[in-house]
Order: structure tokens, then sequence, then C-alpha cells
């Protein structure tokens, strides 16, 4: 079983490891194991519990953890949090986990997280993807390293089954905790679960469901690798927008459906990629001439091709400080004064930019661009040709657009 975590982490990349421990028997296993590699030479752990509040259970599971950890010699972190009672309870918790837990890496000095999920977590995703009609990217399942927030993620028990783990605690005489929502019908991976276990006597089970995902994945690579080619080639980026020539509009349709994903996804940071439908949809429109707006932007046609673009709606309220990070994208610097904040310029600023048309950027695109205010003032519009000594520059450019494509 370690040289299962050895073959999945390479030795001596990562000097800082975080591990999320739930207390449950995959992540239990997970942390024993990696306690046992950092004996044997492997990097420095830190452990993480995230108490979601959601049972009262979980308190006593969090403080179990915490002795297991003291047990092994690993520094161990409680976090919390409490739902809002918004959106869907599942969803919420995923996306506050991970936010959570990557702030406390980078607070631990650990450039990458490793996370329990197993053979049989890899089967019931790729089920439930299948139930919902996912094409290639979704059946190809979880992957086995994901950069996001900041992180590395890692999952390096995704050949291992659930049930090995378990007889390898039992043969140690580690104990774990069993989650009650683990067989809880109510929910879709639960049914997920029940299902395998009947269709199993047809070979739709856990092997056959990961094999089809490591396959899956290989295409998933190649498409996204021609997807690459065709944006380096065909894309620019300008003012934070992504531009494609006319020559994507004869694209396979998968390889622009790719393309303009993932733009959506870099400019207006989603964490999931637009439904299928409304993505051609949109697409649809703006190669027939008609702008569209999908998941906070504009897609707006543009000599023959495409202009990808942030939605001024999107960001009408969004303020920040002179020299943070505004809209996940844009930092601006400039002479001053130091009682300036960055907002989105909108349609009032940009008819105080009587040189933007210079730029030769559409209207509707850049009334989203940032800008430094003073009040009710505008100081300047640097991506609208208002610069007075003010920049306005990409936290990640073009390389990251196009790098990321592989990875999105």
């Amino acid at each position: 079983m370690l040289r299962t975590i050895i073959a999945a982490l390479t030795p001596g990349r990562i000097e800082r490891l975080g591990v999320a421990v739930s207390g449950g028997g995959d992540s239990v296993a997970l942390l024993h194991l990696l306690a046992a590699w950092r004996a044997a030479g492997g990097p420095d752990l830190a452990a993480v519990t995230v108490d979601h509040g959601l049972r009262p259970e979980a308190a006593a599971e969090a403080e179990a953890v915490a002795v297991v950890c003291a047990g092994l010699g690993v520094p161990h972190t409680v976090l919390r949090w409490q739902w809002d009672r918004r959106g869907n309870l599942q969803d919420a918790a995923r996306r506050a986990r991970q936010r959570l837990i990557a702030e406390w890496a980078a607070g631990q000095g650990a450039g990458a997280v490793a996370l329990g999920h197993t053979a049989d977590d890899q089967a019931e995703t790729v089920l439930l993807r299948l139930a919902r009609g996912s094409g290639v990217d979704g059946l190809s399942g979880m992957a086995a390293e994901r950069r996001a927030e900041g992180v590395l993620w890692l999952r390096p028990l995704l050949e291992v089954r659930r049930g090995a783990l378990r007889d390898w605690l039992r043969t140690r005489g580690v104990g774990w905790a069993e989650d009650p929502s683990n067989d809880d019908p109510r929910f879709d991976r639960v049914k997920a679960r029940q299902a395998l276990a009947a269709l199993a006597p047809l070979g739709l089970d856990v092997a056959g469901l990961a094999d089809t995902a490591a396959r899956m994945r290989m295409a998933r690579e190649a498409l996204a690798q021609t997807a690459q080619a065709a944006a380096r080639g065909l894309g620019r980026i300008d003012a934070g927008d992504v531009v494609l020539a006319s020559g994507f509009a004869g694209l396979p349709e998968e390889t622009r459906l790719r393309i303009a994903a993932h733009a959506l996804r870099w400019i207006g940071g989603g964490d999931y990629r637009p439904r299928l439908a409304a993505l051609q949809g949109a697409l649809a429109a703006a190669q027939g001439g008609k702008p569209a707006t999908l998941a906070g932007c504009l897609l707006l046609p543009e000599a023959g091709g495409l202009r990808i673009a942030r939605e001024p709606q999107a960001v009408a309220a969004t303020t920040g400080l002179v020299g943070d990070l505004w809209d996940g994208r844009w930092r601006l610097e400039g002479p001053g004064p130091a009682d300036c904040e960055v907002r989105a310029l909108g349609a009032a600023g940009l008819a105080l930019c009587p040189g933007w048309r210079e730029t030769g950027r559409p209207h509707a695109g850049l009334a989203a661009t940032p800008a430094v205010w003073r009040g009710a003032n505008l100081v300047a519009a640097p991506l609208a040709g208002h610069p007075a000594g003010w920049r306005a520059e990409l936290a990640c450019g073009e390389e990251d657009f196009l790098h990321s494509l592989i990875l999105d």
C-alpha cells in the first residue's frame, strides 16, 4: 500500500504536504500511510479536518482525528464552516471545504494537499456523470492531480479499493468513524454506490468504470492538446478579452466548444463549464452576428471571429484597493492619489474617455474593464485610452490561458 502512495507522489517534489482527514476510513488510512512515508524519508506533514457543523458527532470526530495526529506527531488543525442555507448543500460544502483548506495550506507553507478518494469514489463519480449525460471530460472522472485555489490537490489512492484500505487499517488495529450520511439514500452518491452493487453482475463494476475513466482521460488530453494548438494559432489576449480570429468558426464543434468554455471560465472565474446547450446557443448567436451573454461574460462578433469579454453587469459592484487583485484578474498601479479605489469603468465612466474608440475595443467590453476612481471622479482608465500614468496588468496572461486549457 505504501508503494502505491510513493508511486503516486513523486519523492522530493513536495517539501511539506497537507493531508485532509475527515476521520473516515479512507482519509485515516491515507494519514497513516503518509506518516509511514514521512518516517521513510518522505515530506513533512500537516493534517486538517473541516467540521461542516452539519452533524452533532462531527466535533467529536474532529477531536478523534486530533488525537490520532498527536500520536503520529503530525500537526493538526480543525477548520469550521457554517452553511448559510443557500444553494445545494453538498456543492456549498465542497466549495467551502476547498476554499478553507486552500487558505490553511497557504498558511502552513504546504504547496500540495492529499485527498483520500479511492477507486470506488472514482467509479461512483463516473456513474453519476454518465447519468447526467456528461461527455469525455466528465467521464474522465477525478484527476489524480489538479491545481485550484493556488494549491496542488493530489489523490494518490485512486487505484486503491475502499475495502482494501479498511482491511489494512483492521490488521493494524486502527479505527475510524463512519459517517451515517454515507448510507443515506437521499444523496446521489449513495444511490450510485447502491446502483454499482446491483449492476456488478452485468460487468458494470468499480474496475470497469475506473478503466473507462482512464481511457476517457487519454481522449481528453488529446482533445485538449488539439484545442490548445488551435487557440494558439487563432487566438490572442487583448485587454483581458479572448479574441478568436475568423478561422475559429471553421474548427470542429468539439474544439470550438472546448476553447469557448475555457475562455468563459478563464475570464469569468466560474468553477464549472457552462451547460452544453447554453454554450452552443451562445456561440451560435455570436457567430450569427448577435451578441450573447453567458457565465458572466459577453460573446461578441468581431471581424468574422469572436471576442469573449467580461460582462459589465457581472463586475458592476466589484470594488478593490489599488494594488489588490480586482475581479481576481487585474492589478492597477499608478501615481495616486492614495485614497483611490478600483471599480469597473461602466458606461458612465467610458463616456469620460473620449479616446476609447482608438483602442479598437468594443464599448460593451471596455465598460467592464478596471478603472481608478476617487469617489465619483474618474482618475484613470488604462484600457480605455485614459491611462493618466496608470497601468493595468493581468495576473495571468496569454500563456496561462493556453497552458490552463490543457488542465481545464
